[in-house]
């Protein structure tokens, strides 16, 4: 808490019998932080971090009045601060790595001669295994119960650490399998609006902020908590005591008017937001909904929309306090005296939502939510939005224009064993998946009563269509089963497969055998339509090219017409059972139909039944024996968790930096390389350098398992980095996937292999991008990966936040052209690059790149920004990364491991 208080704001609140300690903005506002009031509630929040943490090194006066100079400055004045998050969430697929690393950072603490104890987390830690259940039965009542066992059994040394984990670290909670999505568990258990904990003995009241390992932690701005995604990396960070540092942002005013019109879902609504959000430009920015419009929305609609900010690009989607937040609250069980606390306290600060103010932006946008009509999204990103009208229009477009068909190439390929065929644009998986809508009853409810309406009418979901139905909590089950919904869901094939992110994540699992190898066979553009927030290139099965994101009742319906070259909105999806074509509206719920069902069914007893022991998990958790100390036993016989080198021959003091001489170049990228294609991800090819490697250790093809779940064996890692079957190098632009030239040589070969070969040769490499490389999930392994294949730069034209970061954190130099792109360099991949005055290198400097080129001798120069941004992060790069420079501090003694935990409130 403040040792300082420079604007005297800490003062007193009493709800019911108790009272708080707290930092009061008004009374900041009185004592000097003139205006402060005007500023968005996103940002009150930052400056109630700040008040609370003023202590004269971390946090002083100056980063105080910077937030109250935003009123003038909007944002245009670059500020750096530190924002302390009240604690982190963690997924597996990046929990695991992250406490991989913490264990290495305990080894690395004994050979320093240090106390390995101080490795431990500050603050508090959450991780739920959400990521790891694929879709490998399904469309049967014992597909649940399959896909679990089948977990347990490819997961098992990874499911042994964790649990090694949560009793060798303090202050670190891991919720079991089967229990529900990292971001619905948190809207729905952990967040509390307003946090608590004991300090200089009392408890102090604040509001609840978070970083997760998962780009999609925004969810939570929903119920107006502060958060966004953070790589493992700075995750690790936060958690051993060190603050996140950040310029303080833009924010961006998103205008909500109106009421959504019959028929238009939530899921309709947040793409037409993140198209035009996408389109408007917010990356780095924070994003604040505002208006009357939030009156018509429910908490569920705002946390839906807040999901998808990565998508948009913001850093968060925050939504003030609200009745909203307090209905949802004391809805899904929360305290009453928590409940209480949560309006006292927002409304004491000025965070609670006035649609008749409107709060100062940066700049601001506007949606009548009248307008919103029912959509789609895709065929490769989220932010590509298509009316369903024209779905069939746009589909036949993109077959031609981005798949090289010809848009009315009609040839279907006989499915061997069975009476039909598959063509392009056949929907060949439906899911409704994903922590977007899955935490949304409305959706949930209007697909149920879709699959009741089609299934009276006598419509069947059509042979080729992989479905599933994977919840983002089982509370889910709960309000499905007690409208008899989930009967009607599993005639049409939609029986539960798991709780977690299963198709979203790329865990689609097989398609059949004999569909799998129809569109092989014919070379075919196959589909899937999922409610998910992601659909990029490659991520959700290899073997469909196109994906389209949709609400959870289209995604039924997409599963009765079964292909995407039908009009659902004027073609029938086809014959009832008495022969009679059956329309779309036909089988359509009505908002009341909807809302009715979730005033009936979706009750608070549901969420107290399932969270009141959600720590404990099923007997294949509770059979899991913990064994080891202080610090892990390493299996080196391990494929799945292993020991990385991050920290080999690592002393107390940093070696400089030096200058990148003659470089050579490892791949050369164009616009829009998502973390998906760098970072590994999906399915192990058998034939790639990781698919290679499993083999020589005598795993078979069948426990190959996925990337995401060897995410804590570094060998399994670095050689999926930049391994995407979808990615384009172009080195090699002839060839698509992670392969490479060597040069001199002219080889061509996998980037992995051209890596070890490079290091071999002693040869430091850099990379070559476009425009918003990194984009997508806050994966640490694009970041890590990068930095173990030897690169020590990349140069792009511009970056995603979280990788960007991901990369200074990993002691990778991130580089932005300052003119032009490497399009205009006529590059071939055989240039050899220099980058001079590293060792003295400032945040944002500009530096030049010399790059001589082989073929005819001469030496092109151009200018690029240091995209080091921060000192703190200068102090990062020179120690090499994050980690190494908290354990150097650590086993200083700078950061002290006796520190104040926050505890979670009850």
């Amino acid at each position: 808490m403040s040792s300082v208080d420079s604007f005297k704001s800490k003062t007193t609140l009493t709800v019911g019998d108790k009272t708080y300690t707290y930092y009061d903005l008004k009374a900041a506002e009185a004592n000097g932080l003139k205006g402060i009031s005007a500023l968005p509630a996103s940002l009150k929040v930052l400056l109630e971090n700040l008040l609370r943490n003023e202590d004269g090194l971390n946090v002083d006066k100056d980063d105080i009045q910077a937030i109250a100079n935003w009123i003038v400055n909007k944002g245009s004045v670059e500020h750096e601060i530190s924002f302390r998050p009240a604690r982190v969430l963690m997924q597996d697929f990046t929990g695991v790595p992250a406490v991989v690393d913490l264990a290495a950072m305990r080894d690395a603490m004994v050979k320093l001669g240090a106390d390995p104890a101080k490795i431990n987390p500050l603050s508090p830690v959450d991780l739920v295994i959400d990521h790891s259940v694929m879709v490998d039965y399904f469309g049967k009542p014992e597909s649940f119960k399959a896909n679990v066992d089948r977990e347990y059994e490819r997961n098992i040394e990874r499911y042994n650490f964790l649990r090694w984990g949560s009793s060798a670290f303090n202050n670190f909670r891991v919720v079991p399998p089967g229990t529900g999505i990292c971001h619905q568990v948190n809207l729905e258990y952990l967040a509390q609006t307003v946090w608590t904990n004991v300090a200089d003995g009392g408890e102090v009241a604040y509001p609840d902020t978070v970083v997760g390992t998962d780009s999609h932690t925004t969810m939570i701005n929903g119920l107006a908590v502060l958060g966004w995604g953070v790589g493992g990396i700075e995750a690790e960070a936060a958690m051993l005591g060190q603050p996140i540092p950040m310029l303080i942002p833009e924010v961006i005013g998103f205008r909500l008017t109106g009421k959504l019109p019959e028929g238009a879902t939530a899921t309709d609504l947040v793409l037409t937001v993140t198209q035009m959000l996408r389109k408007k430009g917010v990356v780095g920015k924070f994003v604040e909904y505002y208006g009357d419009g939030l009156e018509t929305l429910t908490l569920e609609d705002q946390a839906t929309i807040a999901n998808m900010a990565p998508e948009y690009g913001a850093t968060c989607g925050f939504f003030p306090v609200s009745q909203a937040t307090i209905n949802y609250l004391a809805e899904t069980g929360r305290a009453p005296e928590r409940v209480a606390l949560v309006e006292t306290y927002a409304k004491a600060q000025g965070l609670w939502l006035d649609a008749s103010v409107e709060p100062v932006f940066t700049d601001t946008l506007e949606l009548d939510l009248a307008g919103v009509l029912p959509s789609l999204a895709g065929p490769k990103r989220p932010q590509d939005r298509v009316l369903l009208s024209n779905a069939k229009t746009e589909f036949n477009a993109a077959l031609a224009n981005d798949f090289g068909k010809a848009s009315k190439e009609d040839e279907r390929t006989t499915v061997e064993g069975s009476d039909f065929s598959v063509g392009n644009g056949d929907v060949v998986i439906a899911a409704i998946t994903s922590c977007t809508n899955t935490s949304n009853p409305s959706v949930l409810i209007a697909a149920g009563l879709v699959a009741r309406k089609a299934r009276a009418l006598g419509l069947t979901v059509k042979p080729w269509v992989k479905t599933s139905l994977a919840p983002g909590s089982q509370v889910v089950t709960d309000y499905l089963n007690s409208a008899g919904l989930s009967e009607d869901l599993d005639a049409l094939g939609f029986n539960l497969v798991g709780y977690g992110c299963t198709t979203c994540i790329g865990n689609s699992g097989p398609l059949p055998e004999a569909i799998s190898a129809a569109i092989t066979a014919g070379d075919l553009v196959a589909a899937s339509v999922l409610s998910g927030n992601r659909n990029f290139e490659g991520r959700v099965n290899q073997d469909v090219r196109a994906n389209y994101l949709a609400s959870p009742p289209l995604v039924v319906a997409y599963a009765l017409a079964g292909s995407l070259r039908i009009d659902l909105s004027t073609e029938p999806l086809g014959n009832g059972s008495n022969g009679e074509p059956v329309y779309l509206k036909d089988i359509w719920p009505t908002n009341e139909e909807v809302t009715t069902l979730q005033r009936q069914h979706v009750t608070n007893t549901m969420f107290k039944g399932r969270y009141s022991d959600v720590f404990k998990g099923d007997e294949h958790w509770q059979a899991i024996q913990i064994s080891g100390g202080q610090t892990y036993q390493w299996d080196p016989n391990s494929t799945y968790v292993a020991n990385p080198p991050y920290f080999d021959g690592m002393t107390m003091t940093p070696d400089k930096v030096t200058d990148i001489v003659e470089a050579r170049v490892l791949g050369i990228f164009g616009d829009s390389i998502t973390t998906d294609h760098i970072s590994p991800a999906g399915n192990i090819k058998t034939s790639g350098p990781a698919g290679k490697y499993l083999s020589a250790h005598d795993v078979p093809v069948s426990e190959f398992n996925s990337y995401g779940a060897r995410r804590g064996n570094h060998e399994v890692m670095m050689r999926g980095t930049f391994a995407n079957i979808r990615i384009r190098n172009k080195i090699t632009p002839e060839i698509e996937g992670g392969v490479t030239k060597h040069f001199p040589s002219g080889e061509v070969m996998s980037i992995y292999d051209a890596s070890m070969r490079y290091q071999t040769e002693g040869r430091n490499l850099i990379i070559f991008a476009g425009k918003e490389y990194g984009t997508g999930s806050s994966r640490d392994w694009a970041a890590k990966g990068t930095k173990l294949l030897g690169v020590r730069a990349v140069i792009a034209e511009s970056f995603e936040r979280i990788h960007r970061s991901n990369l200074v954190g990993m002691g990778v130099l991130p580089l932005q052209f300052k003119v032009e792109g490497w399009s205009k360099l006529g590059l071939t991949g055989e240039e050899i690059v220099t980058i001079r005055g590293l060792e003295n290198v400032q945040p944002r400097q500009e530096l030049i790149v010399e790059m001589f080129r082989a073929s005819d001798g001469k030496v092109a120069r151009f200018p690029v920004r240091c995209r080091i941004d921060t000192p703190t992060e200068l102090e990062y790069y020179k120690n090499g990364g994050v980690m190494p420079y908290v354990l150097r501090n650590l086993a200083r003694g700078v950061v002290s491991a006796e520190e104040t935990v926050a505890e979670p409130a009850e």
